[in-house]
């Protein structure tokens, strides 16, 4: 079993950037390096929306069209943690943000969320002047 811990939310005005963290912990042993991490995010009254992802051994990245060009993912898997990093916030980008975790993918990832087993519990971002 996995724990997913994202952080890194918050408030930020329009055309500004933020850093989200995806911690992976699991039992002694755990190692990272074999799982591929999905960022997804859920803004109020719509569907959840896969906005990034890495393959397990980092060679491999998917961007959703909505942040292509303003959004670089990246991991440390010594530290554990998978990084998103968000610039030229809009308001659109406002919403509760997912990191998801799973093992299937081989050397690439996937933008739907079905095909996750693993969730944290979000983290919140606000764009808003």
């Amino acid at each position: 079993q996995l724990q997913v811990v994202e952080s890194g939310g918050g408030l930020v005005q329009p055309g500004g950037s933020l850093s989200l963290s995806c911690e992976v912990s699991g039992v002694s042993g755990f190692v990272l390096d074999s799982y591929a991490i999905g960022w997804f995010r859920q803004a109020p009254g719509k569907e959840r929306e896969g906005v990034s992802c890495i393959s397990a051994d980092g060679t491999f990245s998917y961007y959703a069209d909505s942040v292509n060009g303003r959004a670089t993912i990246s991991r440390d898997n010594a530290k554990k943690t998978v990084y998103l990093q968000l610039n030229n916030l809009k308001p659109e980008d406002t919403g509760s943000y997912f990191c998801a975790a799973d093992r299937r993918f081989g050397s690439s990832c996937s933008r739907r969320s079905r095909e996750y087993d693993y969730w944290g519990q979000g983290t919140h971002l606000a764009v808003s002047s």
